[in-house]
């Protein structure tokens, strides 16, 4: 008796449909496309990174390893460091993660777990249309809106509270309270990576297998136990890979920072106080640049993309301890 694959072979020839052996010449097309594709973009890659270390490598030589420790940023003098930038970018970026990372793991819950099904996706839709905010509209809104009722309300209150206090005291004191500063932007920053790293969250959960939630709830575990014990575990690797994303989105930001950082030259040991990042100072000052400043703005763009770097590095090996484990 004939197997069912001979029986469907003979209805199809019978029906007059034969199959077309592959065309190689087709395939081969293919696979030169695709390699194509791959080598263009590491091409391209490769020659941003050759252009900007070409541009800031005479700065590196002027002032060698004491560029990226130094605070110093004098045009006038010449004298340029990157540390103070360099402090900016990852202690408004840290304070990003902070803040969204939770808020945007709690809202993926919620709209998987918790949410009534009438009001899914009008909470799912405005959650993402978050992404499709221009960055200077959120710096515009950060200034003249979020900043005054920061300063009024946050940095004057907490400042007459700590004052004085050791750390503390340090940590929350506003010198000048203006609103802008590194935990504004921060907190700007937290509100535009939480569409990211919630979609990107909210989505792993959607495809964890019905049944494993299920079995849990039926041996008596709770909402949270089955959160903390099933979906996270399952959805751990695209977690991470969604909270890198929405660093490296925090890192690389540029005009929402530039409008509410305050681009003081300064190092501080409080959040409240104004700083500058990579992105905020090459904004700031590429477009008058010239001659050793230039140069100098070119080598923060490369160490921006060490920065980056670094991080996608770290993120891989966070994957692969959780894939492992």
């Amino acid at each position: 008796m004939a197997s069912l694959t001979e029986q469907i072979a003979l209805a199809r020839s019978d029906a007059g449909i034969v199959r077309r052996p592959p065309s190689k010449g087709l395939d081969g097309l293919f696979r030169a496309a695709a390699y194509g594709s791959a080598l263009v973009v590491l091409l391209v890659l490769a020659g941003i990174l050759g252009s900007i270390a070409y541009g800031g490598w005479p700065a590196f030589r002027e002032f060698g390893p004491g560029f990226v420790t130094s605070t110093a940023w004098n045009i006038g003098t010449e004298q340029f460091g990157a540390w103070v930038a360099i402090v900016g970018t990852l202690a408004s970026a840290l304070i990003a993660l902070l803040i969204g990372v939770p808020l945007s793991l709690a809202i993926a819950v919620y709209l998987t777990q918790l949410c009534p099904g009438w009001a899914r996706k009008p909470v799912a839709m405005t959650i993402e249309l978050l992404a499709a905010v221009p960055s200077i509209i959120y710096g515009m809104w950060g200034l003249f809106i979020f900043a005054p009722l920061f300063a009024r309300f946050v940095q004057v209150p907490v400042s007459n509270l700590v004052e004085g206090l050791p750390i503390v005291g340090t940590l929350l004191y506003a010198r000048v309270p203006s609103g802008v500063g590194i935990l504004t932007a921060g907190i700007i920053l937290a509100i535009m990576i939480v569409p990211f790293v919630a979609s990107i969250t909210r989505d792993m959960l959607d495809q964890i297998p019905t049944i494993l939630r299920e079995s849990a709830y039926g041996i008596g575990c709770t909402t949270w136990e089955v959160v903390r014990h099933v979906l996270v575990p399952q959805a751990s690797v695209s977690i991470i890979g969604a909270i890198m994303l929405g660093l490296g989105r925090a890192l690389g930001e540029t005009m929402a920072v530039t409008f509410v950082i305050g681009n003081a030259n300064r190092l501080s040991a409080s959040i409240f106080d104004p700083g500058s990042t990579i992105a905020s100072r090459i904004a700031n000052e590429f477009n008058e640049a010239d001659g050793m400043q230039l140069n100098a703005l070119m080598a923060l763009g490369c160490i921006l993309f060490v920065i980056t770097f670094i991080v996608l590095i770290v993120a891989r090996l966070l994957v692969r301890r959780v894939k492992v484990a």
